[in-house]
């Protein structure tokens, strides 16, 4: 089964990339294309206020603690991949979730 590739099994946990959309409301995680997840976030990116709203958001959403969840590229830009540090088998079942049945 070929699937989204918004995440990736690494050995150490799980890397997913993520499009933010800064002052859009609540905050939110959900699917986006195949290629990333959609985030939607209350703060401004002002002061890197959208970044630590992401991490912690990312780090609800997964279960871990947001010091399990680093940025990895895209400090500045709407398109971000981030690395969430644990069981990489659990890490994938929830992000499949997020994305529903696939046919």
């Amino acid at each position: 089964m070929i699937g989204p590739t918004a995440w990736r099994s690494v050995d150490d946990g799980l890397t997913i990339a993520v499009r933010v959309t800064p002052r859009g409301g609540r905050d939110a995680l959900a699917a986006g294309t195949p290629e990333h997840f959609a985030a939607r976030l209350a703060a401004a990116p002002v002061d890197g206020a959208a970044n630590a709203g992401l991490v912690a958001l990312v780090a609800k959403t997964f279960g871990v603690s947001k010091s399990a969840v680093t940025i990895i590229s895209g400090e500045t830009a709407r398109l971000k991949r981030l690395h969430i540090a644990g069981d990489s088998t659990v890490l994938a079942e929830i992000a499949s979730a997020l994305y529903g049945p696939r046919a």
